[in-house]
């Protein structure tokens, strides 16, 4: 079993949840986040010894069947001197919950009810929502020394249903965690944590496959390389990447057709859409449907919405950041439909190649933060966003894919290109940085300054057409 200090990144997540066991008040607790990510190991490992009482629900159950295992943990648990009635109803079965909690009220340390994976007890008819209500506001409102603790993946409905409630639930929750996939860093941490020996370009790879998402990291075996980790994880039948796709999207959202319609459109455009753009694409009327699908996405993670630089007023983009949606929709869909199954071929080709360039800029959009760093600017805000111009009589069309316009009065324009060795600027890629900068510039609102920054693995060689248009470089390093 690990021990809370071995725990790979969580260390701001860890410190609040150690804080509530602290805490001289009732305290109600949302950790929420994508599937497989790692809330519960979190939970379990920090409030192992204060856990009174645990419940996991099941996806797909109905009502009675939930009551009924909801029953049979409490008998296991908490093992009352007399016998209890099964509950014919969550008030029932929050009653009891309630009346045994109450006796632990009087213990000096905080005790911890967990319920996970909270949204799917939310039946049809079940009236769950209501009697959570009570349970909390009638009964353990009350007591200082009790944290009720709900974790679950489907984000959207946390939010609708415990953050924006407008009911009995309105502003009770004291604290919410949001956990997200493990950064690059992060993952380095984890791979050296297991003693996979893999490099910062060859963890590029992986993060690229897989993102960082804990569950799926855990597969990575010793002594093999990247290639050969991805290709048993993603490529092999009975690898776990290779069937997850599916249940990744129908295991949170009860009809996920709709999700999937827009995931695989923003995988074939990797610079991402508008909404009007994404419904065209899809086959899909604007309206309630997708706006709640977009906005379900959104909050669990998969995709991303930015405004357009100088014009609030247009249509943002939405992106595509789930790195396995996109390596599997790219890639592992097409062999398990009797494509090549083998990554040892599959990562010499030229698709690869181009696949990883467009990944590797999702990769720097995710880690703006750290490429704030490298650049001297961390406590500065500045506003991470792509432009695009269509083109007319004068000027040819161009995109930037990744922008940052500071508040230090200077716009970035960020060149990035995914090499396995130094990139070497040609005299007509310099034209191209060139024109692009001056029609930029042209076009923009702003009075800033505008310079180029070249992100890349492994930098770039020195040579005039790099010190003529590049003002600074950022390499792969320094996105750990």
């Amino acid at each position: 079993m690990a021990k809370i200090e071995d725990i790979v990144g969580r260390t701001e997540e860890t410190k609040v949840l150690k804080a509530i066991l602290k805490s001289n008040k009732p305290e109600f607790v949302a950790v929420y986040g994508r599937r497989r990510v790692g809330k519960t190991f979190l939970i379990q490992e920090v409030y192992k010894k204060n856990i009174i009482f645990e419940f996991t629900s099941a996806r797909g159950f109905e009502t009675e069947a939930q009551l009924n295992n909801f029953y049979k943990e409490f008998i296991r648990q908490t093992k009352p001197a007399n016998i209890v009635e099964p509950p014919q109803n969550w008030l029932l079965a929050f009653n009891l919950l309630a009346n045994f909690a109450e006796k632990q009220h009087k213990k000096k340390q905080k005790s911890i009810i967990f319920i996970d994976e909270l949204p799917w007890l939310d039946t049809p008819r079940s009236s769950f929502v209501s009697a959570l209500e009570y349970f909390w506001n009638s009964r353990i409102s009350k007591c200082k020394n009790i944290a009720l603790v709900i974790c679950g993946s489907a984000t959207s409905w946390i939010n609708q249903k415990i953050f924006k409630n407008i009911g009995g639930l309105h502003n009770r929750i004291t604290q919410r965690l949001q956990l997200k996939p493990f950064s690059l860093s992060e993952t380095a941490t984890f791979c050296a944590q297991k003693k996979i020996n893999l490099n910062y370009y060859q963890i590029a790879q992986l993060y690229m496959a897989m993102g960082g998402v804990p569950f799926y990291l855990e597969q990575l075996k010793r002594g093999k390389s990247v290639v050969q980790q991805i290709n048993d994880i993603c490529f092999k039948p009975a690898g776990l990447l290779n069937k997850e796709y599916n249940n990744l999207y129908f295991a949170l959202f009860k009809n996920a057709d709709v999700h999937i319609k827009l995931i695989k459109v923003l995988a074939r455009k990797p610079q991402g859409l508008t909404q009007k753009e994404l419904a065209n694409y899809a086959k899909l009327k604007i309206g309630g449907n997708i706006v709640k699908a977009l906005t379900e996405l959104e909050e669990c993670g998969f995709i991303s919405y930015h405004h357009p630089l100088f014009n609030q007023k247009r249509q943002g983009i939405y992106r595509l950041i789930d790195f396995y949606s996109l390596f599997y929709l790219k890639f592992i869909e097409k062999a398990n439909k009797g494509g090549e199954q083998d990554f040892s071929k599959i990562y010499k080709t030229q698709a690869y190649k181009i696949w990883c360039g467009y990944a590797f800029e999702n990769m720097a959009w995710l880690h703006a933060e750290a490429i704030k760093k490298a650049l001297g600017i961390s406590g500065m805000y500045s506003h991470v966003s792509s432009w695009k111009f269509a083109g007319n009589q004068y000027y040819p069309g161009t995109q930037i894919d990744l922008v940052l316009d500071r508040d230090d009065g200077l716009i970035n324009l960020c060149e990035v290109k995914f090499f396995n060795a130094a990139f070497t600027l040609t005299k007509a890629y310099a034209k191209k940085l060139r024109t692009r900068k001056a029609i930029f510039e042209a076009h923009n609102k702003s009075k800033k300054a505008v310079s180029n920054i070249l992100i890349s693995t492994y930098g770039a060689v020195k040579n005039e057409w790099f010190f003529e248009q590049i003002d600074k470089e950022v390499v792969l390093e320094d996105l750990f």
